[in-house]
């Protein structure tokens, strides 16, 4: 058998010694190589410290040529400021130099003709004189002027005087005369309160003792449905009932109190808060026509019409602010109240 294998060995090729020459050459190569690839790191990495260190030099430099740049800047200013002013003063001295010049020229000039002025001003003393005499004269007439004024300056005071004398004189009567007023509207002021006591008394005793009309204050007050339907203004058969009523006694009031007491008989109307629905756009509306109705109503019933006033006062002056069904009927009313015009 090892007869048999190394005659099989001679008799084939034998590829391993040349793929390990091959293998070493390349090793050998790639270790050449390496060694190449570190010297030429080794030379590049001292060039770049190099060119590092040139560069550092170089920045330094720099800032050195720009601080000698920014010196230079500043002193060119210094000089340039230097510059101006000496240019200034330059300008002041020429300027002082020309004055000096034109002081001198109009010196010389006045000495040349000092002569001639000195007939001139001679002449010119002989008008002044001449203008002093007329002047003088002027002076007099103005002072008779002046005298003549002071007498109506005078008269003036005096007449002043009379007169603030006549307006204290004035100013007292009138104030005498604001008391008196003053009393007479108390006074009837006081008759036009007993007046309209004896009226509710008496509109008391006609209407009787009804829940639905009350006084409150100085007001006869009615719920709205005495005369009217909800939502309406067209009075109703009970309220006209109740209207005729109070008609003779107005009447007899007109009769009985003085002429010169203007008085009325105010008719307001009031609603409650709700919102209108119906004819009329807003309670505004609602109310006013309530009151005109009324007062068209006593009119027609011989009332005067110049003893009666319609005011619709809408949702804005309620008795009692609650949010409820009786709340809201108590705002529902007609007031009559006996009043100044």
């Amino acid at each position: 058998m090892a007869l048999g294998r190394g005659r099989r060995q001679d008799t084939g090729f034998n590829y391993w010694p040349g793929f390990v020459d091959a293998l070493s050459t390349l090793i050998l190569a790639i270790v050449f190589l390496l060694s190449v690839f570190l010297v030429v790191q080794f030379f590049l990495s001292q060039e770049v410290t190099g060119k590092d260190k040139a560069l550092q030099e170089l920045n330094a430099r720099l800032a050195q040529l720009s601080d000698l740049l920014s010196l230079e800047k500043l002193g060119k200013l210094n000089l340039e400021e230097q510059l101006s002013q000496v240019r200034a003063g330059l300008s002041a001295a020429q300027s002082e130099r020309d004055r000096v010049k034109g002081l001198y020229d109009g010196l010389a000039g006045a000495g040349n003709d000092a002569a001639g002025r000195a007939g001139e001003l001679n002449k010119a003393l002989d008008s002044e004189k001449q203008l002093s005499a007329r002047a003088l004269a002027q002076v007099e007439v103005l002072n008779q002027q002046i005298s003549a004024l002071r007498r109506q300056l005078a008269a003036l005071e005096e007449a002043l005087d009379a007169s603030e004398k006549r307006d204290k004189e004035s100013q007292g009567r009138i104030a005498d005369l604001g008391q008196r007023l003053n009393l007479a509207l108390a006074q009837r002021v006081q008759e036009l309160s007993r007046y309209r006591s004896e009226f509710f008394g008496r509109l008391r005793a006609i209407l009787g003792d009804r829940p639905d009309i009350r006084i409150v204050g100085d007001r006869f007050v009615f719920q709205s449905e005495v005369f009217f339907d909800t939502g309406q203004a067209l009075l109703l058969p009970e309220g006209r009932a109740e209207l005729d009523k109070l008609a003779p006694a107005l009447t007899e009031l007109d009769k009985k109190i003085p002429p010169e007491i203007a008085w009325v008989l105010r008719v307001d109307g009031h609603t409650d808060r709700r919102p209108i629905t119906g004819a009329f756009k807003s309670n505004w509306e609602l109310s006013s026509a309530r009151a005109i109705s009324v007062v068209q109503y006593l009119v027609s019933l011989g009332v005067p019409a110049q003893r009666l006033v319609a005011a619709g006062f809408a949702e804005f002056q309620p008795l009692d602010i609650a949010n409820t069904d009786d709340a809201y009927k108590r705002n529902r009313r007609i007031e009559l109240k006996l009043t100044e015009r």
